[in-house]
């Protein structure tokens, strides 16, 4: 292990860091309170709130009674609308192109559908000049954007600053898409995977990042994962962890996968694999109440006709979401044993059916003893973190630079 120690400029950043993720995630304080949380004198502290209230980061509050002589102490809170950061989040046939405060809160969000396998070079091109056509119409101006992040389906590069496989996103694949990026828009690019990134929004807006350990599912389309240990997002060597959805669970003859391989589990449990189990089932003789929600065969089915269809008791249908709960279950519960994690999280469109999670619950009780008990809860912010996740990126980056921009 490397050790090296700090300069003057590294202190100072570290305590601006520290000042604004307190902020973020305690609320407002006095200088007093900063002070003691901090372990800092109050000289130091009224020294860093000075220069940040000055730039523009920080702004005073409302006045407070403090202690038994009764002081009047003024309150200090994080100015979250006085920065932002743009974000692009790019999916299997779609992009999303937004805007931020530096709590989350959207300024603009667009989503832009996609080819798949997208030629990168114009693909990028496009999304670019969109970017930012969206920032001069909402006036955000550029000493007030603190980055832009990305967040990409698929493999990130091993220096974290492009893609290496976008598992069918792009064309291509080795894309450097942050140089890309910062060569047309002119903004400092951060770059993660896309449900590593919706991890990390999660935790963000949960104000939660300081403990524990958690590991995020995500069914939307495909079944991805990403795991945080200590409050950290856990990348794995290879930057491959929690690749849950590439698990193989059939060994011969298995459904081709984006990926590559085939007979992995998002080919099985996945809703684009129970549409499509569902879609080559239907008849009135194997799945009769599928086939009437869809009109006698004259639509294709969606997800809620399909779990309607299986709560209504029609075998084919049950047997194709049964068949989606075991493997999916099966899966998490081997994350359970191996990883022991404190929490689950589950996000997407399947976790909204209560039929469905109420079928994924049970699945989750059978054959787990009484040692291994987890929570496991649906995100209170089902849906709504593709819009933030990819800002967010910029965003933690610039107050672990402590509002310093590079």
């Amino acid at each position: 292990m490397p050790f090296e120690g700090d300069n003057m400029m590294g202190v100072k950043r570290n305590n601006r860091s520290a000042m604004l993720r307190i902020l973020h995630e305690k609320g407002s304080m006095s200088r007093k309170r900063l002070a003691e949380t901090m372990k800092l004198t109050p000289p130091a502290i009224t020294k860093i709130v000075a220069e940040m209230l000055e730039e523009g980061l920080l702004r005073e509050g409302c006045a407070v009674t403090s202690g038994s002589v009764g002081r009047r102490e003024i309150l200090v809170e994080l100015n979250a609308h006085a920065f932002c950061a743009l974000g692009v989040l790019l999916n299997l046939r779609q992009a999303i192109l937004s805007a931020t405060w530096l709590d989350g809160s959207v300024i603009f969000s667009e989503a832009i559908p996609l080819p798949v396998r997208a030629p990168a070079e114009e693909t990028v091109d496009a999304l670019a000049a969109r970017l930012l056509e969206l920032r001069r119409e909402y006036r955000l101006r550029d000493e007030r954007i603190v980055g832009l992040g990305i967040a990409v389906r698929g493999i990130t590069a091993a220096n974290r600053r492009g893609v290496s496989d976008s598992f069918g996103a792009f064309a291509e694949a080795d894309i450097p898409l942050c140089e890309m990026f910062e060569a047309r828009t002119g903004y400092r690019c951060i770059l993660s995977n896309n449900v590593r990134s919706l991890l990390a929004a999660q935790m963000f807006l949960s104000k939660d990042e300081a403990g524990g350990s958690q590991f995020f599912l995500r069914c939307v389309d495909g079944i991805g994962a990403a795991l945080s240990i200590d409050g950290q997002i856990w990348h794995g060597v290879t930057l491959q962890c929690s690749e849950i959805g590439h698990i193989p669970v059939v060994r011969r003859g298995g459904k081709p996968c984006s990926c590559g391989k085939s007979g992995c589990l998002e080919t099985i449990a996945s809703p684009t694999a129970i549409l499509e189990e569902a879609g080559a089932r239907l008849s009135p003789e194997a799945t009769p109440v599928l086939w009437q929600l869809c009109g006698g065969g004259s639509g294709r089915p969606t997800l809620s006709d399909v779990f309607t269809a299986a709560a209504s008791g029609d075998n084919g249908a049950a047997t194709i979401v049964d068949t989606a709960v075991h493997a999916l279950g099966s899966a998490v519960k081997s994350v359970i044993y191996l990883i022991d994690p404190g929490k689950i999280v589950l996000y997407g469109r399947m976790f909204d059916n209560d039929y469905f999670l109420a079928r994924f619950f049970t699945e989750m009780r059978e054959g787990m003893d009484a040692r291994h008990t987890v929570t496991i809860e649906k995100s209170r912010f089902n849906h709504q973190l593709e819009d933030k996740a990819a800002c967010l990126l910029a965003v933690q980056n610039f107050f672990q630079n402590g509002g310093i921009q590079a």
